[in-house]
């Protein structure tokens, strides 16, 4: 009941000049991934474009989670995840409501790049990943804009439950 009675007395302060500010960082986030998308997807094939000694631009479709985990060609496998994925991405909102104005930025940053990734999912059934870093022979899991943001508010988020004490 608790967590009912707090969502309630959060959401009497849901349009507040604060949570603009953070809804339209939301807003940005997902553009941007958007953008980068879709100039990569109209004008990228599926081969490699080297930019330099350290990175490409490589397009494949993700079918899996992050870094291609769990990608199947299943479709109710592929519908299940997809569907937790939007839980999850429900349970963040609930968290960026009920949170401070520090957390509300981590969350803000999370979910900007989840919404990318999901929107994907749901459009393309497959997220594009294009970014290729590499040193010589080795290569990180190709990634997107998305991604960034995704682990940049996961870093902070880490960063700040271990190092800040509020």
């Amino acid at each position: 009941m608790s967590l009912f009675n707090n969502l309630k007395e959060r959401s009497k302060n849901f349009l507040t000049k604060e949570n603009l500010y953070y809804f339209i960082s939301i807003t940005l986030i997902f553009f941007i991934d958007r953008l980068s998308k879709i100039k990569i997807i109209n004008n990228f094939s599926d081969f490699s474009h080297y930019i330099n000694d350290y990175i490409n631009i490589n397009l494949i479709w993700n079918i899996g989670i992050g870094f291609g985990l769990l990608s199947t060609h299943s479709s109710l496998f592929y519908n299940l995840v997809t569907l937790l994925i939007g839980l999850v991405l429900i349970f963040l909102c609930y968290f960026f409501f009920i949170s401070k104005k520090i957390d509300k930025l981590i969350y803000s940053i999370i979910i900007g790049g989840a919404l990318g990734n999901f929107y994907d999912r749901l459009v393309y059934k497959a997220v594009p990943d294009f970014i290729d870093l590499h040193y010589g022979n080795f290569h990180w899991f190709t990634f997107n804009v998305a991604d960034i943001f995704i682990t940049l508010g996961i870093l902070i988020f880490i960063f700040r439950s271990f190092f800040v004490n509020d």
